[in-house]
């Protein structure tokens, strides 16, 4: 697949959210057709790349959600949750941006050219900062900061507690960008991160319209009750219930919305109390 130099990228007005990077990219690369529209507004989904059949369901729910208001997925092209937002992306009409880990003209095999040719064919970019890299321990962490950056808001569907998600997590709060996680079952690895990302309080909870709108027909809200005698974290919630936390956490989302408690340092509280 032919490759391009992209010259003087910090001329193009839609990339200088790349300057808010310590260190931004010298150069950059891609393959497809360019057009500057496609950056306007972006939206990164990123996870863990042992992604579950749990963590398969919640892309499919999510990536349509995001094109349908003309958002482009951000991703970092490698298999589980990034090249299945990628897939699920390109399946359902949308525009997609591969950011990779490795050179831009380095030959991509089997799966890996049936999907990147997918995304150009859809009028999606893969984008690099190098011409020729190798990829690396390091590239990976380095390839995240530009996944954070070209997004408004940063989704993570699934993640260990060392997953490379994470670190593209710590990028967005950095970077000021909005931070979603996606809760998940207490006895998954592979949602252990995005729970901690959760009950810290540095990531917002993405629970998924259906999710919102079982919570809003519960005549009675036992959240309310525990919190009346004591602050509590979405965790210690869903314990003192007996309840999963990815299921906790809609009934928490929506009572925040509804302003009856607040949030605060990962505690959940009955809103008229300091």
């Amino acid at each position: 697949m032919d490759y391009k130099k992209l010259d003087d990228w910090v001329k193009v007005a839609e990339l200088k959210k790349l300057q808010d990077l310590s260190t931004p990219p010298k150069d950059l690369y891609y393959i497809g057709t360019w057009k500057e529209q496609i950056f306007k507004n972006c939206v990164a989904i990123v996870g863990s790349r042992k992604m579950t059949s749990y963590g398969q369901r919640v892309v499919e729910k999510l990536v349509p959600q995001l094109i349908s208001q003309n958002i482009t997925i951000v991703s970092g092209f490698m298999y589980g949750v990034d090249q299945y937002a990628h897939r699920v992306c390109v399946e359902s009409g949308g525009k997609t941006i591969a950011v990779l880990g490795w050179g831009i003209d380095t030959k991509l095999l089997g799966d890996d050219l049936k999907l990147a040719k997918k995304i150009v064919e859809n009028k999606g970019l893969l984008l690099s900062e190098w011409e020729k890299q190798k990829a690396s321990h390091w590239t990976f962490p380095a390839r995240n900061r530009i996944v954070a950056a070209l997004s408004e808001k940063v989704y993570v569907v699934e993640a260990a507690l060392q997953s490379g998600s994470l670190i593209t997590a710590r990028l967005a709060l950095k970077l000021k960008r909005e931070l979603f996680a996606v809760p998940g079952p207490i006895t998954s690895r592979t949602s252990l991160g995005t729970n901690k990302l959760i009950d810290s309080g540095k990531a917002k909870m993405w629970l998924g319209q259906d999710t919102i709108q079982i919570s809003k027909s519960l005549p009675d809200d036992p959240i309310l009750e525990i919190l009346d005698n004591e602050a509590l974290s979405a965790d210690e919630v869903a314990l003192k219930l007996n309840i999963p936390v990815s299921q906790i956490g809609a009934s928490l989302s929506l009572l925040l919305l509804s302003g009856q408690i607040t949030e605060k340092g990962g505690k959940y509280y009955i809103a008229d109390v300091s």
